[in-house]
């Protein structure tokens, strides 16, 4: 039976997923309930008790790092490291009127490294620098917390796993909803809609053009070659220099590493998904915003597990309804399980029909890091480094298939799509998608859609099956001397 909605010809079940995904995103609402880990009296009082922790790049998400630990009884807040001296010292302030102290601030994490003082290291820097500085702070004896997508590359982030393992140090992925009970509850919901056949996961978040390219100027208050590390210096071409740097391959990892890594790992949690599968195929573009960025603004991949299929589908243009975060919807035999933008997981019946919901409570998940710290015990992280590199790589591998594509049009999109192993309805998700861009003003004969590579893998090895080219994408060309470590050389 075939549905129309939105001009768009849907089977029954493409219909009745759609119906769900709105019904989630409407019933999204007041967020988490969080149960706030304390030290209590089983913590250190005195100050030289204290856990040192370091925060690497404060401009943004590593604010919210530092006021996490400094709101702590057992902890404080020894260094600030941010290759943008302005920002950096202008947070001192702030920071020190807030708790009472000043954090020594430097431009070269390595300083933080050299000193046997700083027990762990927090790491809010971008994306290209993020695996880099975990393997050195773990090689100097440091624990790590690290910011999602842990890596830049796949490449990277078994490195991570790599050291953590060797220096026996404690390495927690920046996946937070790790910490929310409510999630791991829901694999109890998994199992009442018989077996799994696909896991879509969806971030819909609207974002606008970032200017036209040109020949912009590095800020004073940055140190480039700080700010660059391991990626090159290149001319900057993008109008604000930070923020933006998501959307340059040199340095991020689109929309999709950026946030869909959020839902993926949701997805992870919920439902058992221990590698990375046996092919990908993704497709998508940055049509529309005619600006200096160069990551996809639309991108749909998908990935086959053998009797699952994973689809991770982003989408920046304004889509109805508002989704805002990442959503995760279990496709089963005789059912389906959401997850809604706050703290909730519903179940349905094979008709799109509400069954039951369930709510959960929270912990802070930095309170986590702290609290395995101090027990010495690995195995209370609620984000090993291991899942969370999976997850990212994840987002990765569509990103590979992404960028060996070439422009198609909907005959060949359909055509390929025809081809792979996949438990989606993949046609009905291409029209969807081409669809919601029409609606927003793309004329796709003008700028077509990039069709990736379709490219079978091998998740034993983490490496692709027989393309030279496509391995060479799994890692990346380092800069003197931000050199990441070969297995052999940690």
């Amino acid at each position: 039976m075939a549905l129309r909605v939105n001009g768009k010809h849907l089977s029954r079940r493409a219909f009745v997923q759609e119906s769900i995904l709105g019904m989630m995103a409407a019933s999204a609402g007041g967020g988490r309930v969080f149960a706030q880990a304390s030290a209590g009296a089983s913590g250190p009082t005195s100050p030289n008790e204290k856990l040192s922790v370091a925060v690497l790049g404060v401009r943004g998400r590593g604010q919210d790092h530092a006021q996490a630990y400094a709101s702590r009884s057992d902890c404080v807040v020894s260094y600030f490291c941010d290759p943008d001296r302005e920002i950096g010292q202008s947070y001192v302030g702030r920071f020190a009127a807030r708790f009472g102290y000043r954090p020594k601030f430097v431009t070269d994490m390595r300083e933080i490294f050299a000193d046997a003082a700083v027990d762990a290291v927090s790491i809010a820097t971008p994306n290209h620098w993020h695996a880099l500085a975990a393997v050195w702070a773990i090689q100097a004896g440091k624990h790590v917390y690290v910011e999602k997508p842990v890596s830049h590359n796949v490449s990277e982030g078994r490195r991570i796993v790599q050291a953590a393992r060797k220096y026996g140090k404690l390495c927690q992925g920046g996946t937070q909803r790790r910490s929310d009970g409510v999630f791991r509850d829901a694999r109890a919901l998994v199992e009442k809609i018989g077996p799994v056949r696909v896991v879509r996961c969806v971030m819909y978040r609207q974002r606008n053009p970032i200017g036209p390219p040109g020949d912009y100027p590095v800020p004073p208050s940055v140190d480039y070659n700080l700010w660059a590390g391991p990626a090159p210096m290149a001319k900057v071409t993008r109008r604000s220099f930070h923020y933006d740097w998501h959307w340059f391959w040199d340095f991020g990892n689109g929309e999709i590493g950026n946030n869909c890594v959020h839902a993926v790992d949701t997805a992870r949690i919920i439902v058992p998904l221990p590698n990375l599968g046996k092919s990908v195929l993704c497709y998508g573009g940055r049509p529309g915003f005619h600006d200096a960025g160069e990551t996809p603004n639309t991108q749909v991949s998908i990935h086959d597990l053998g009797d699952l299929t994973l689809v991770q589908e982003v989408r920046n243009f304004k889509t109805p309804p508002p989704f805002l975060g990442g959503t995760v919807l279990v496709v089963g035999e005789d059912g389906y399980v959401a997850t809604s933008l706050g703290n909730r997981v519903t179940r349905f019946d094979k008709d799109g029909k509400e069954v039951e919901s369930i709510t959960g409570t929270s912990v802070d998940h930095f309170g986590n890091f702290v609290e395995a710290i101090k027990a010495g015990k690995p195995e209370m992280l609620h984000a090993d480094i291991e899942e969370i590199h999976v997850s990212s790589a994840f987002t990765h591998l569509a990103n590979v298939s992404y960028l060996l594509g070439r422009p198609a049009d909907h005959a060949s999109l359909q055509a390929a799509l025809e081809t792979i192993p996949c438990n989606e309805d993949a046609a009905a998700a291409l029209e969807a998608v081409e669809s919601h861009l029409r609606e927003n003003g793309v004329d796709l004969s003008a700028e077509p859609l990039t069709l990736g590579r379709s490219l079978a893998f091998d998740p034993a090895a983490e490496r692709f099956v027989d393309d030279s080219e496509a391995d060479a994408l799994l890692t990346r060309k380092y800069r003197e001397p931000f050199v990441m470590p070969s297995a052999e050389e940690l």
